[in-house]
């Protein structure tokens, strides 16, 4: 693809293509500027709810404790809320809560019909079951899209709710007009919350899928075959930019904090940017779209289910 060629929407979410050149080869996908228009067309859908006399969507935000990373997470959902004319609650609970009324309060807002989406941050306390109160929600409620239910709609090809980091890909990709259908990708990292639903996903669309994972032999052999990476581990710099085949699109999900301060990702940005034809940043790449699919996630919930 030439630089400078102008993508049409594909997307009934997306409208622009966004296309920021930059003096790498590398064409970055810009995740603040998708999100943004996300969240515009998803406010105009809440305004026409309200003016038909419906209730807003509601998302409700369980913190348990004082994780300083988990809070900022947090407050953003709550902001993101705002800004989508969204009704939002945000639970704290002490880091001590018990397993039992940490279920007590998911089951309370299993019954609120003002409550849309329930999310419970993760990560949790070591004496909490994460996978046990991630399953007492409701799935039409689970607006992160960690329930088996959903998990399991998805993997069967007949998605509702999607799994928001790697739905937000998805739209990331549609929006340079990308097709992933018959494409070799490898997605690194296998975790429930990105790499398993990421690369059903990819699936779902036609592509051919590699998993890489820590038991995985030889992972820049792996990378250096695909047409498209999504790389989301938690590791600065593992994957070599020197990996990365010419042409092919990079997706960096890791988002790290350097001792300096630097917010990096999984990928050696600097080389890579040399070789890949579209990659995303860190920051500003796939974060922002994170919370965005949320937000769509919630207004779908309330549009399908209440």
């Amino acid at each position: 693809m030439a630089v400078g060629t102008t993508i049409e929407k594909i997307t009934p979410y997306i409208s622009t293509s966004y296309l920021v050149i930059v003096s790498m080869s590398a064409q970055l996908i810009d995740g603040n500027k998708i999100a943004a228009e996300l969240r515009s067309n998803i406010k105009q859908s809440v305004q026409k709810r309200i003016d038909l006399g419906q209730k807003a969507p509601g998302l409700a935000v369980i913190l348990v404790g004082q994780d300083p990373a988990s809070e900022v997470y947090v407050n953003k959902k709550v902001k993101a809320c705002e800004d989508v004319l969204f009704n939002s609650q945000k639970i704290v609970l002490q880091d001590s809560v018990s397993q039992q009324d940490l279920l007590a309060q998911v089951e309370k807002l299993n019954h609120d019909e003002s409550i849309h989406g329930i999310l419970v941050q993760l990560p949790l306390p070591e004496h909490l079951d994460a996978s046990e109160i991630l399953e007492k929600i409701r799935p039409e409620k689970d607006v992160d899209c960690f329930h088996p239910f959903n998990i399991g709609r998805l993997a069967q090809r007949i998605p509702v709710l999607r799994p928001c980091t790697p739905y937000g890909v998805m739209l990331m990709l549609d929006s340079i007009g990308q097709d992933v259908k018959g494409l070799d990708c490898v997605v690194v990292g296998a975790s429930n919350i990105v790499g398993r639903p990421m690369a059903m996903e990819l699936l779902l669309k036609g592509a051919t899928v590699t998993v890489c994972h820590k038991f995985t032999k030889d992972l820049a052999d792996h990378v250096s075959r695909a047409d498209l990476i999504v790389v989301g581990v938690g590791i600065p710099g593992l994957v070599k930019g020197e990996w990365i085949k010419p042409g092919a699109i990079v997706i960096d999900v890791g988002i790290n904090r350097l001792p300096n301060g630097k917010l990096t990702g999984d990928v050696e940005f600097e080389v890579a940017s040399q070789n890949a034809s579209w990659i995303t940043p860190v920051p500003g790449g796939v974060g922002p779209m994170t919370v965005a699919t949320l937000m769509q996630n919630t207004l779908l919930a309330a549009e399908t289910y209440s």
